[in-house]
């Protein structure tokens, strides 16, 4: 099985024109709108069994302002494909009321959160009815961890060192650092390894080759292969090269004698299964 745990979903109607003024400083190519509605992304899922979808919303950093009414909505189309999960936003006051409709409504079955995107800390007492939502509903919640391109976000937000207080103060609570919490994977790879309830996943890290040879190694060394998974972070990155980056991955190094990331750590993150691993009774399979 193949799974593709980090997959964006949004229409033209979703931008803001902060969006192409933000990627303009790191796309040359001129493709801006890089579509992600529910059509173009069952087509782009072809090579996967799964993926989790979610619809951010990051109108005042990215210029992003996704609806979970879509996720939705593109579950239902293709309900043995896609698995949805509703976006937070705990800015708002109502937040807690409208994770609940997309949850016990919408039928959405995990959460999806970017502190640095939001300009929320993790410590933020805002947070604390979520978290409990989450844990008390066997919701994993899925972080953007890392860095971004986005001018106007927090970047100290990003850092997976916060997520350390928040697993402890919720043992229960599955929580997923998305893209090895680039550059500071160092950050994730402890965090991770020092609680069971904390994942990490390597979405749109490929194409920085020597970075990803690093996260794999130190991932390896510390033995923490077991809780990595596969996602793309589509559509800034497709499923073919993803796979492609990870199989590859040692190709940075040719023959240098640097150790190499193992057969076995390619494949158990390739075929890594969210669906065993981040609810607590049966998963959405």
């Amino acid at each position: 099985m193949i799974v593709d745990c980090h997959v964006n979903l949004w229409t033209p109607e979703h931008f803001t024109p902060l969006y192409a003024e933000q990627m303009r400083r790191v796309r040359s190519d001129g493709d801006y709108g890089l579509a992600a509605d529910a059509e173009t992304l069952y087509g782009a899922m072809a090579d996967v069994d799964r993926a989790i979808i979610f619809s951010p919303r990051y109108r005042d950093s990215a210029g992003v302002d996704g609806d979970d009414g879509a996720v939705a909505d593109a579950v239902a189309r293709y309900p043995d494909k896609f698995v949805g999960f509703a976006y937070v936003d705990p800015r708002q006051a109502d937040c807690l009321e409208q994770l609940r409709h997309s949850i016990e409504d919408l039928g959405l079955q995990g959460v999806k959160y970017g502190p640095i995107y939001n300009g929320v800390p993790l410590s933020d007492p805002r947070m604390t009815p979520i978290y409990e939502y989450c844990q008390a509903n066997d919701l994993p919640l899925t972080l953007h961890m890392g860095t971004t391109f986005a001018e106007n976000a927090p970047v100290d937000l990003g850092r997976v060192i916060h997520v350390d207080p928040v697993a402890a103060r919720f043992p229960d609570l599955k929580i997923i650092c998305a893209h090895m919490g680039h550059p500071w994977f160092e950050d994730c790879i402890t965090v991770v390894r020092k609680r069971p309830n904390v994942y990490c996943e390597i979405a749109a890290i490929f194409y920085r080759p020597w970075q990803f040879w690093n996260i794999l190694i130190s991932a390896q060394e510390y033995s923490i292969t077991d809780k990595i998974f596969f996602g793309t972070d589509f559509p800034f990155s497709g499923v073919g090269e993803s796979l492609a980056g990870l199989e590859n991955v040692n190709h940075v190094i040719a023959e240098s004698g640097l150790p190499r990331g193992s057969d076995e750590t390619i494949q158990r993150i390739k075929h890594a299964n969210p669906f065993e691993h981040w609810w607590h009774g049966p998963g959405p399979l």
